[in-house]
C-alpha cells in the first residue's frame, strides 16, 4: 500500500502518425520530464488514440459502402450509415440503440458506444473523411511498449492503454484501461478481512481502471494534447493480469 503518488504528464509529445515508433517518442518524452531512470512502481498510461494512430487504425468513410443493416440502424440512430457500417464491422453484436446512441459489444468484448470508432482529434490528412478504430489488441500493444521501454531504461514500467468510457449507471465519461501489462488489472480481495475482521466475499478492485481514471485528469478529453502520463509511487503485490480480466462475463452482466 502506498501513501503518496504523483502524476506527471508528458506534455511535449509530437502528433503521432501511422508508422511512428511510439516507444521511441515515449522514451524521449520520459527523458525530458523525469530523466533516464525509472523506478519500481512506475506506471505509464498511454491514450488509446496515439496507439491507434501509430498502428495506422484509420478508415476513410468515403470508401465505405453501408449494408442493409447499417442503413436500418442509421435511420434508427440518426447516424451516418457509413459510420454505422464501420461500427458493425468492429462489433460482435448491437446491445442497445436509440436516436443518437449505439451501444455495441466490441469484437474484443468491451460493451461501449460506437465500438470506439472516433472522429475527434483525428488528422484530416488521413483521408477524405477519416475515423479511427481501437488498437487490434490493446493488451499486446501495452506489452510491446513495456518491453521496448524496459530494454531502453533497464527497468520496465507497467503500461496501461487508456480510453474514455461512459457507464451504464452514471453520467459522464472516465478513463478506463483497454490494455495493460506489468500490473494486476484486477485485484481479487475475496477472502481477505476488512478492518473489523469480516471476510470480504465480493470485493474485486479494478486497479488498472483506477490508474487510468487518475491519469485522465491530466490527459483531458478535448485539446489538452497530453496523451501520456507517468504515475509514480504505487505499490502492489498481486500478480500481473491483462486488462481483458476486467471484462465482465455476459452471464454476470445485469446491464446486457
Amino acid at each position: 500500500m502506498s501513501d503518496t503518488a504523483s502524476l506527471i504528464a508528458l506534455s511535449d509529445l509530437p502528433l503521432v502518425k501511422p508508422g511512428d515508433d511510439l516507444a521511441a517518442l515515449l522514451i524521449a518524452g520520459l527523458e525530458r520530464r523525469v530523466g533516464t531512470l525509472l523506478t519500481a512502481g512506475d506506471v505509464l498510461v498511454v491514450a488509446q488514440k496515439i496507439v491507434s494512430k501509430a498502428e495506422g487504425r484509420y478508415i476513410d468513410l468515403a470508401r465505405v459502402e453501408p449494408g442493409v443493416e447499417a442503413e436500418r440502424l442509421a435511420r434508427a440512430t440518426d447516424k451516418d450509415p457509413r459510420l454505422v457500417q464501420v461500427i458493425l464491422d468492429e462489433s460482435r453484436r448491437v446491445v442497445r440503440h436509440r436516436p443518437g446512441v449505439l451501444i455495441v459489444e466490441h469484437r474484443l468484448g468491451y460493451v461501449m458506444a460506437n465500438a470506439g470508432v472516433d472522429r475527434s482529434n483525428v488528422d484530416p490528412a488521413m483521408g477524405a473523411e477519416p475515423v479511427l478504430l481501437l488498437p487490434r489488441d490493446p493488451d499486446a500493444s501495452a506489452a510491446a511498449l513495456r518491453e521496448q521501454l524496459g530494454a531502453h531504461f533497464g527497468i520496465a514500467p507497467a503500461v496501461i492503454i487508456s480510453d474514455s468510457f461512459g457507464r451504464a449507471w452514471r453520467s459522464g465519461t472516465t478513463g478506463i484501461a483497454l490494455g495493460a501489462a506489468g500490473l494486476p488489472s484486477l485485484v481479487d480481495m475475496r477472502g481477505h478481512d476488512d478492518l473489523y475482521g469480516r471476510t470480504l466475499r465480493v470485493t474485486e478492485i479494478g486497479f488498472a481502471d483506477e490508474i487510468a481514471a487518475a491519469a485522465s485528469l491530466l490527459m483531458g478529453q478535448a485539446d489538452e494534447a497530453q496523451p501520456a502520463v507517468l504515475l509514480r509511487g504505487l505499490m502492489w503485490s498481486a500478480p500481473a493480469r491483462p486488462a481483458k480480466a476486467l471484462i465482465r462475463a455476459a452471464e454476470e452482466d445485469m446491464f446486457r
